[in-house]
């Protein structure tokens, strides 16, 4: 039995999605039951020259929608990065899932010789479609989602690996 392109990216993205988004739901819980402004865990980093939060969330978001949207021949939407509170974070992830969940294999198979260009590091990269879900879209959208759950876990929003992981299927 073979891996699809779509099997490897939609129902994997929409996975890590609702697993951050129950992440972040436990940090709400937590800034209201400990009487905590939810901005400060919205702004919180791991070390000052690292990105806050609602970076990492933003990031994680937009690979998880810019990779299915290239990956199906398709322009993802622009989002502002405009989001102050867990709410707003909240709903973005939200509004993330709802777009790449109806994507379909149909859209997504047969994307692997795809010539896919995005800019890294400021300089323009052309990827084919399964080394740019595999080798660079994948590790980027864990490095995000995983570099979130440890802000909020450094700052004693109570989760663990499994909270990260979700349901084993």
């Amino acid at each position: 039995m073979t891996i699809s392109m779509y099997q490897a990216s939609v129902p994997v993205f929409v996975k890590g999605l609702a697993n951050l988004k129950a992440v972040l739901e436990k940090a709400a819980a937590h800034a209201q039951a400990h009487k905590i402004d939810d901005t400060v865990l919205v702004t919180a980093r791991l070390f000052p020259n690292m990105l806050p939060l609602s970076k990492q969330v933003q990031i994680a978001s937009d690979f998880a929608r810019g990779t299915t949207a290239r990956l199906a021949g398709a322009e993802p939407p622009a989002m502002e990065d405009n989001e102050k509170t867990l709410a707003d974070l909240i709903a973005r992830v939200k509004k993330t899932i709802d777009y790449v969940k109806p994507f379909t294999a149909a859209q997504v198979d047969g994307s692997e010789a795809r010539s896919i260009t995005r800019p890294v590091r400021g300089q323009p990269k052309t990827f084919t479609g399964i080394n740019y879900l595999l080798q660079y879209a994948l590790p980027n959208f864990y490095f995000h989602t995983a570099t979130a759950y440890d802000i909020l876990r450094h700052n004693g929003v109570e989760i663990g690996k499994s909270d990260f992981l979700g349901a084993l299927d």
